[in-house]
């Protein structure tokens, strides 16, 4: 059996496929564009894997697409490829409109060619689950109460808005065609292997180069953070047993403001590599600029899940958090790589630019 990931070299979609690979022996076969943000140095563990067949290219290439589910005949579809930096998105929406929105469409269209095509066993078996985001519901205040799955969604930010758009469409192609569609909206996910443009990683990585470690406005902006791990078993949980054309929304229960987070993960490291100098991490702590349209706070209503399916978070954000720095100050060749302008090359020499 097997299995295709889309986005599975990016930050979720690799931690994904190392936990799949770690606990089935079912293959996957990996597409991704191998953006900016998503690389190889995340998947250099299983490079020899037979399990893993991984392919570059993008989910609008109808023909690379189509190829692969017919050589490969995948049960499932797990559909991670996205863009997804709201900062990136502000100065250039383009690249989210044709990723997020565009690819979508030609990936659903690809899948319903194939699903249609499979004999009734295979058919009723199949799934196309869609990862998206709790941003698609706008801004909460604080009284407010989490987002549930009813809430209807408020997009703030191109990127926002281009994932609401993709699941927008998920939907139709359900009620539509019957496609056999599954979506999965998270809070913001932090965890091993997350590209160092992130609130997380960049405080971490700024801390130990002597960097400021900016913040936004006043750093009261709110976020339920999500440990990667805890949400890739929630996507397996969904797949294994989540009602067609159902929405599950996938939480950490950590509610947290930035700055809160910052100053936590400056503990951490005045634990365990403390500075030259003696001071805190903290005093690196430097307030910048808002962004426009900054959602003020996120969080998750994960009851659904939980009620339904059985499943829960393992970990709360004092030990993901922990788990993090170590990983980061125990990794440090990966950071190198991933940031290297020489990493980039490597990718275009080796798979140029994807169709």
């Amino acid at each position: 059996m097997t299995i295709l990931v889309t986005g599975g070299a990016g930050f979720i979609g690799g931690n994904f496929v190392l936990d799949w690979l770690a606990a089935h022996d079912e293959t996957i076969v990996n597409l991704d564009a191998l953006t900016y943000a998503g690389n190889l140095e995340t998947l250099q563990s299983i490079q020899h894997d037979a399990r893993h067949a991984f392919v570059h290219g993008s989910i609008g290439d109808h023909e690379l697409v189509e190829k692969l589910l017919a050589q490969h005949q995948p049960r499932a579809v797990i559909n991670f490829a996205a863009e997804s930096h709201v900062d990136r998105s502000i100065h250039g929406p383009a690249d989210f409109i044709q990723t997020n929105i565009v690819g979508t469409f030609n990936l659903l269209e690809s899948v319903r060619a194939y699903w249609s095509g499979l004999d009734s066993e295979r058919k009723q078996a199949f799934r196309f689950l869609h990862v998206s985001t709790d941003e698609v519901y706008g801004t909460l205040s604080p009284e407010d109460p989490p987002f549930a799955e009813t809430n209807r969604y408020e997009p703030n930010s191109p990127y926002s808005a281009s994932k609401a758009a993709s699941d927008h469409l998920v939907r139709a192609w359900h009620h539509t065609y019957g496609l056999p569609v599954l979506t999965t909206n998270c809070s913001n996910n932090y965890g091993p292997y997350h590209f160092p443009e992130k609130l997380i990683p960049l405080v971490i990585l700024n801390a130990l180069a002597g960097k400021p470690l900016p913040i936004y406005g006043d750093g009261q902006q709110v976020r339920d953070w999500l440990y990667v791990k805890d949400h890739c078993s929630a996507i397996r949980r969904v797949l294994e047993a989540g009602k067609l054309g159902e929405t599950y929304n996938v939480g950490g229960w950590n509610e947290k403001a930035n700055l809160e987070v910052v100053k936590t993960i400056c503990a951490i490291l005045d634990e365990l590599k403390p500075r030259a100098d003696g001071a805190s991490y903290a005093a690196q702590i430097t307030f910048v600029q808002d962004r426009p349209g900054h959602d003020r706070r996120y969080a998750i209503d994960a009851r659904k899940l939980e009620r339904e399916l059985g499943w829960k978070p393992a970990e709360t954000f004092d030990t993901g958090i922990r788990k993090t720095v170590e990983w980061y100050l125990a990794n440090q060749q990966w950071v190198d790589n991933v940031a290297s302008g020489h990493y980039r090359d490597w990718v275009d020499q080796h798979y140029g630019q994807p169709a």
